[in-house]
């Protein structure tokens, strides 16, 4: 599906991802095994995913976004199954629709703040055509790290790894919301933050995605932030895990 396809079937279609009958096991002595009966989001839907530490959320996160296909069910995303396609047909895929806001923010320590952010268009077309329709890339990366509050002295030369953690995180988010794609998916990301900071990042990230007109999952151990999104899931009410086996060794998360 071309990426002009994949918009068309968002802004007609209510949900935007479905996931049913979903079963994954990591391999290993002992599997972990994760099972989603049903999940779905809709077009510019911000959900809050609850859970504890080992509770699967990490593995979730994987098959929405297509980094692991399950062994069974069906995980459509903009009208395509994912699990129909071959990896590397999933990373195009993810490249194109998909921003993620890492955990540990994953940015090239020794790239600069501007290759960071631009780092998705090399590999999503749709999403460099949409980055730069009014303007370079460069020009839309700057725009979004000021928007984010990035200071403008550490945008050019600055290496990743020099940067403050609320710094890395601000960069971590410009690359994932760059060309506007469809679906932002963020891992725990303000669990560095006091709760100052913490509320203006959602502020900006909320607005950033309004504006792409984005549907944002966030995933969290903190309840708290509950009232700030539209629905609420915890994980233990769509989903089973479990651990087949005497132990396994894995995934700090699974």
């Amino acid at each position: 599906m071309t990426v002009e396809l994949a918009r068309t079937a968002a802004a007609l279609a209510p949900d935007i991802v479905r996931l049913s009958g979903v079963r994954f096991a990591w391999p290993g002595r002992s599997a972990f095994v994760l099972e989603v009966d049903t999940f779905t989001l809709s077009a510019r839907e911000r959900v809050l995913l609850i859970g504890p530490s080992g509770s699967g959320k990490s593995t979730f996160l994987s098959l929405l976004c297509g980094i692991v296909a399950p062994q069974s069910g069906r995980t459509e995303i903009l009208g395509s199954d994912l699990t129909g396609l071959g990896a590397a047909a999933r990373d195009a895929f993810r490249a194109e629709h998909f921003g993620i806001i890492f955990q540990m923010f994953n940015l090239l320590p020794y790239g600069s703040v501007i290759d960071n952010v631009l780092l998705p268009l090399s590999f999503a077309p749709g999403r460099r055509r949409r980055a730069t329709a009014g303007a370079s890339a460069s020009q839309e990366a700057q725009r979004l790290l000021a928007r984010l509050g990035l200071e403008p002295n550490l945008v050019r030369g600055r290496s990743a790894a020099n940067l403050s953690v609320g710094q890395q995180q601000r960069v971590a988010a410009a690359r994932a919301l760059i060309g506007a794609p469809e679906i932002v998916v963020a891992d725990e990301p303000t669990s560095a933050l006091d709760r100052d900071r913490q509320q203006a990042f959602l502020e900006l990230l909320f607005a950033e995605t309004s504006a792409a007109g984005a549907a944002l999952i966030m995933v969290s151990h903190d309840q708290s932030l509950a009232p700030r999104f539209d629905r609420v899931v915890p994980l233990a009410d769509i989903a089973t895990a479990s651990h087949q086996g005497p132990s396994y060794v894995g995934p700090s998360d699974q």
